[in-house]
């Protein structure tokens, strides 16, 4: 009996023994929970496509029900047949081909459930063209009745239609990584396992069933799409001078861009080209001295929203209609013309480098068009033209323009254009209109210095003015530059040295896409609830149309309380200065909606505005947050084979004991 007992202690010893150090490697592998989750799980970088919501329903992307999706990670191939619930890792040159497919083949649409897109340097170079917007955008807020016209040849609608798959464009370093994954996948074909992709990416109004805007609202699981425009008065208007207000020239341009993939929305021809060319022009203008002089006041707005139905430039306008304080000292009546600047930067692009100009009324803008050509003509240079756009054009291209035309069809006003009759900007929405191959800086140069000297010209009604005057009017090249790279790369982006000037930037990498309006909207916003780009807009805008305070001792901002005094630079240094500068933030967002007791009401359409009923009041879904990883997992019949080895080990154990433990008895009562 003793030799039972030292043998049953021998047996505990060794397996405490293999249990200690089997948990000390354990322990010594992984030291918390979050290492063992990295050990199983590759989180991937990516960017994705978000749903949105109208008042007739609901366009982009989102899980069909409240759960993760997961599945195998399979490359796209034309000759694809799916069999099983799959993940699809296509290139750009294939996407437009998959959802094609997508949409006349249901059997292999079913087995879709999520889409991977591929990214990479110089995508560009290989492809015709993307743009996943219509062929005429918002032609439904056209001035005119002609849908059909093919503004934008490339476009194929791909961003208006919904799709119940997540769709995610991978990273640089994500895209090899997939890319790799499917390989093995294919490879595994007959292995025990196979790597999948998780997709979490849960809209609230798919948890709530809130599939429009009106009921998403409601229930608060959306937020209406929108921001902060802003203008600016060079120079200043004084709002208390009993003189006689002067006539305006306005010139705008848009910040935001739109994109399948909502935080990769660059926009760099269209319109961030057009954005920095307005900045270098107020740069340029504000070094020229008697403006004040001059018989009419240049005023300088840049809208947000654009894309989404104009919201930028339709509620300037009804601010402006209702007198509100974001348009004080402004007057729609004393608005003489409209100079917009469009997408210039591709307009060296051509074997002649023509800009155009595209018109209202050829007798409404022959003094603006007159004044262009002049412009032009002051800098006596033959490799730029500006050309009238061809009279066999339907009217204006997609313009803020349209906005004012709608307002009142005697605008006089001017869309500057690296293009005539279709888009020159192979990627226009797309998140391929980016700086390393879609723009050429020397253009938005040569746009910036015809407008500028232009706006001089329009400003001096018509005097004679001198070339040596239009000859100090210049364009910083090396500033345009800098914007550039701030606003349109993510080296330096917007940590640059020229936005850190004014602005603590939240992010490197910038993106224009309009966001959402937080809070309750305000000409004096929580600048916590405005977006970087329309901050550093503002600052710069406020900076360089400003005129000195004369109490530079002031406490900035408390102390800015003198007439048209305001603080810029305050958010560098948490001191700032002092200014008198008449710049604005407007509020941009839907015409239709109204903000009452921290709620938002969809209000019924205005009967006598044409755009307000066409207004499709664009909201964006809440989410709780939006993740994309990869691990492996055993194919089932492995799983149930060693199941059924593990059962089998179990019962083969049972014996052995049972079996030994009688021989061991049996001995040790021979003894």
């Amino acid at each position: 009996m003793n030799d039972s007992k030292l043998f049953v202690f021998l047996v505990c010893l060794l397996a405490q023994f293999f249990l200690s150090f089997s948990a000390s490697d354990q322990v010594n592998s992984f030291e918390s929970v979050p290492d063992l989750e990295k050990s199983m799980y590759m989180a991937i970088d990516g960017y994705p496509c978000v749903r949105l919501l109208n008042l007739s329903g609901e366009i982009g992307c989102s899980n069909p029900g409240r759960a993760n999706i997961v599945a195998p990670v399979t490359r796209f191939k034309t000759e694809n047949k799916l069999a099983e619930p799959s993940a699809l890792l296509v290139s750009m040159d294939q996407f437009e081909d998959l959802f094609a497919r997508l949409s006349i083949d249901a059997d292999f649409s079913r087995h879709v459930v999520g889409v991977l897109v591929e990214s990479g340097s110089q995508l560009q170079n290989g492809l015709k063209g993307f743009s996943p917007d219509k062929k005429f955008p918002q032609a439904e807020f056209a001035p005119y009745q002609s849908g059909k016209f093919e503004w934008n040849p490339t476009g194929t609608g791909l961003m208006w239609k919904a799709y119940n798959f997540p769709v995610f464009l991978l990273s640089n370093s994500s895209t090899l990584a997939l890319q790799e994954i499917a390989l093995r996948n294919e490879k595994r074909k007959k292995s025990s396992t196979v790597d999948v992709a998780d997709f979490d990416l849960v809209m609230q109004t798919t948890k709530t069933g809130t599939r429009d805007s009106e009921s998403c609202l409601r229930e608060q699981t959306c937020l209406p799409l929108g921001g902060y425009s802003v203008w600016s008065a060079l120079p200043p208007i004084n709002t208390s001078s009993s003189k006689k207000a002067k006539p305006m020239i306005l010139t705008v341009a848009s910040m935001d861009a739109a994109s399948f993939f909502r935080d990769v929305s660059i926009g760099a021809d269209s319109p961030i080209s057009g954005l920095i060319s307005l900045l270098a022009v107020v740069d340029a203008l504000s070094r020229v001295d008697g403006l004040g002089d001059l018989d009419k006041q240049l005023v300088f707005a840049v809208f947000t929203g654009e894309a989404w139905g104009y919201l930028g430039s339709r509620r300037f306008i009804l601010e402006l209609d209702q007198h509100s304080d974001a348009v004080s000292g402004l007057d729609l009546a004393l608005i003489e013309t409209v100079l917009e600047i469009g997408s210039v930067g591709k307009g060296f692009t051509q074997d002649d480098n023509t800009f155009f100009a595209h018109s209202t009324t050829e007798s409404a803008t022959n003094g603006t068009f007159s004044a262009l050509k002049d412009a032009l003509g002051s800098l006596k240079t033959r490799s730029i033209k500006i050309s009238r756009a061809s009279k066999s054009n339907p009217g204006l291209p997609p313009s803020s323009l349209m906005s004012f035309l709608k307002k009142n069809p005697e605008t006089s006003g001017v869309v500057l254009e690296d293009f005539d009759a279709a888009f020159t900007n192979k990627f226009y929405h797309s998140h391929l209109d980016d700086l390393s191959a879609n723009i050429n800086s020397s253009a938005i140069v040569a746009a910036a210095s015809i407008v500028a000297r232009s706006l001089y010209i329009l400003a001096s009604d018509k005097k004679e003015i001198k070339n040596s005057v239009l000859n100090t009017i210049n364009i910083n090249a090396s500033l345009v530059e800098e914007l550039l790279g701030c606003l349109l790369s993510c080296e330096p982006g917007l940590t640059c040295e020229l936005v850190n000037r004014y602005i603590a930037s939240s992010t490197s990498c910038p993106s224009h896409y309009v966001g959402v309006v937080m809070g309750e909207p305000s000409s004096q916003p929580y600048l916590g609830n405005v977006g970087d780009v329309s901050r550093f807009v503002w600052n710069f805008l406020a900076d360089k149309t400003a005129i000195p305070s004369q109490n530079m001792s002031s406490t900035c901002p408390k102390g800015c309380s003198g007439n048209g005094e305001m603080c810029v630079k305050a958010e560098t240094d948490g001191k700032g200065v002092c200014v008198i500068s008449t710049t604005r933030y407007v509020p941009a967002y839907s015409t239709r909606l109204k903000y009452e007791y921290e709620t938002w009401e969809v209000l019924p359409h205005n009967s006598s505005d044409t755009m307000e009923e066409a207004d499709p009041v664009w909201t964006e879904s809440n989410w709780d947050r939006i993740r994309l990883r990869v691990y492996t997992v055993q194919d089932s019949g492995f799983d149930l084979l060693v199941l059924l080895l593990g059962i089998t080990v179990t019962v083969l154990s049972y014996i052995i004991i049972v079996i030994s433990k009688a021989f061991i008895t049996k001995a040790l009562k021979r003894d």
